[in-house]
């Protein structure tokens, strides 16, 4: 029996050894990559806004302050705020309709490991359905990938922020 909880004791150690030992390290940062957005090019994490689809190319005055700025309906594409996570970087590019948001892509994502980048990879579809699913930044986040989710509802809000919504 003692020898039960001799071996118990030092499989823990060493379990514990080997996983400060993998998040201990850091590798080289990874390039950006977009996320979300397949086959297109990397854009800026810019704050700026631009209008899509058919009307006027200018959006207001630089002098007016605007309402919302969805209140007259059009869409309105925003870039919030790079967020440091623990494993990383990443932006969230928020596109709203009316009030409404109709698409959300992470076009700046920079990982410390290449587990880092899949979990982010796998992680970022499931926090994009639930934004649509609760059309605001009050999501629930993915089990196990709690500092990706924080991130991302941070600059996500950011970005709504921007176009005051929400």
């Amino acid at each position: 029996m003692k020898r039960a909880a001799w071996y118990l004791t030092a499989g823990a150690v060493a379990g514990f050894a080997g996983v400060l030992g993998l998040h201990g390290r850091t590798a080289p940062a990874a390039p950006r990559a977009a996320v979300g957005a397949p086959g297109r090019s990397q854009q800026s994490p810019s704050a700026s806004s631009a209008p899509s689809g058919p009307g006027p190319a200018a959006g207001p005055s630089p002098g007016s302050q605007p309402g919302p700025a969805t209140a007259g309906g059009g869409t309105h594409s925003v870039t919030g705020a790079i967020e440091q996570f623990g494993y990383g970087e990443l932006a969230v590019r928020v596109t709203v309709t009316g009030s409404r948001i109709t698409n959300v892509t992470v076009p700046a994502l920079q990982t410390a490991e290449p587990f880092s980048q899949q979990l982010s990879e796998q992680a970022i579809p499931l926090l994009k359905s639930q934004v649509l699913a609760a059309d605001s930044a009050s999501i629930n986040g993915v089990s196990g990938a709690t500092f990706t989710s924080e991130a991302y509802a941070t600059s996500l809000q950011a970005a709504l922020d921007k176009l005051r919504l929400r």
